[in-house]
């Protein structure tokens, strides 16, 4: 055996499990960046492997690599499971070899009493007879990758086209995050269990984003929109370059529910944010992020005709202030009449929201218990690894693409292999980088 090579036991339980692995493992940024953190890979086959099109054959490049990446390579790798919520296969590969690891997993699953993946539902449309069934593996949530710096070199082959960010700080954002809902008030919306994990999560990655960060949690309607209306007045808004606001809730379609079972229309939030009503943020981009259900249809998905047998999940879950612009081709001139240039009613947004509005159907928003909402760990992931050279339109098409990936895992239940899709809408105007951790040369200290 040679000296870089992995054991000869850990190599033939590789092949022996091969199968199973190319079935169920999910290889994504964070368990390649793990095995980066141990020099099992190096960046480059890292990229290699993300490069690949599919799921599956992302996992076969891995399951290439990982036999000539040294003794250690194979501990690293069932760490690595551990820390992605992928334990069974964890155990399937530690287990004594005569133990069938991944269908016992299953039968045990399925077998047991566990809650279960479920929608952030709109449950005021139909009697609740059951508390809200939710799944999660029993590990704790993945190790977070600090948010990787912008260099000189691309903010300054990208700050053109772009919008100004180098205050410090980078702007204000405002979570609002209703988890508990008053039982004497409204008996249909239950607890969103992992709501909590959501705030942290977007609590630290915005801070660390350099965002002032204000959390609120478990508001009424009528609270939630006198908060929005004292945050949008905020006078530090005049000397920041941006504005973030996170609506994390049960919700229907352009509304989301307060913890009175009272409903806040989205557009009375957006229009809080416009031109006319917050002259401070004009012309300055207005992040908003929206965790919620816009319908009570779950989506079963539909099976590719030319798509793997099993489609593949990320973790298999178990569920320019106070001014207008003047014309800048003719300086001194604000139009033909002399006057500025006036601003459109709303500008310069863009929204994520967790779940799809279409013609024919509203979809549920899907939440894991112990890691949180699905969009909002994507969300996370994508801003930690990519925002120090992607534009946020991109960022939320990552976004979009690994939630296309995921899979509800609840055998048994109306919920397994259920599907989700975000999607987002911009009024942006020019290119929205957050060029993390960037300052300029007079700004350092």
């Amino acid at each position: 055996m040679l000296e870089c090579g992995m054991l000869e036991r850990d190599r033939q339980t590789l092949k022996r499990r091969s199968a199973s692995l190319l079935k169920h493992l999910m290889v994504d940024e964070m368990l390649l960046m793990l095995l980066q953190a141990e020099d099992i890979l190096t960046g480059n086959m890292a990229e290699s492997i993300m490069a690949e099109p599919t799921s599956q054959k992302r996992s076969w490049h891995l399951l290439q690599i990982l036999p000539k990446r040294g003794p250690g390579a194979f501990s690293c790798f069932c760490a690595a499971l551990r820390e992605t919520n992928q334990q069974f296969l964890s155990d399937m590969l530690t287990q004594c070899p005569e133990r069938d690891g991944v269908e016992r997993h299953m039968k045990r699953l399925s077998d047991s009493s566990l809650p279960l993946s479920t929608p952030e539902e709109a449950a005021a449309k139909r009697a609740r007879t059951q508390e809200s069934m939710e799944f999660s593996l029993d590990a704790d949530s993945p190790i977070k990758s600090p948010v990787l710096p912008c260099s000189a070199d691309f903010y300054h082959s990208h700050c053109q086209k772009a919008y100004s960010m180098t205050s410090s700080p980078r702007g204000l954002a405002l979570v609002i995050s209703n988890v508990t809902f008053d039982p004497s008030v409204t008996t249909e919306l239950d607890t969103r269990k992992g709501g909590e994990v959501d705030n942290e999560v977007l609590r630290k990655v915005f801070t660390e984003l350099d965002y002032l960060v204000s959390l609120h949690v478990d508001l009424t309607a009528e609270a939630m929109k006198s908060c929005i209306e004292s945050f949008s007045r905020r006078p530090d808004h005049r000397a920041v370059d941006s504005c973030v606001v996170c609506l994390l809730s049960h919700g229907v379609e352009g509304a989301v529910y307060g913890t009175d079972g009272q409903l806040l229309q989205l557009d009375w939030v957006f229009k809080a944010f416009d031109n006319a009503h917050c002259p401070l943020l004009q012309n300055k981009p207005k992040m908003f992020f929206i965790q919620a259900c816009r319908g009570d249809e779950m989506d079963v998905g539909v099976e590719q005709i030319d798509g793997p047998i099993r489609t593949g999940s990320p973790s298999c879950e178990q569920r320019d202030a106070g001014r207008e612009r003047q014309n800048e081709s003719h300086p001194g001139q604000g139009g033909h009449d002399g006057r500025r240039i006036k601003l459109p009613q709303r500008s310069d947004m863009i929204c994520g929201f967790a779940s799809l509005k279409g013609q024919r159907i509203s979809t549920a928003a899907m939440r894991n218990t112990k890691k949180g909402s699905w969009f909002i760990q994507d969300l996370d992931m994508a801003l930690r690894l990519h925002a120090r050279d992607t534009h946020l339109a991109d960022i939320l098409m990552q976004v979009n693409a690994r939630i296309k990936e995921r899979e509800g895992y609840a055998p048994g239940t109306p919920h397994h292999r259920c599907k989700e899709m975000s999607e987002f809408t911009s009024s942006l105007c020019k290119d929205l980088y957050l060029f993390p951790k960037y300052r300029l040369p007079s700004m350092q200290i």
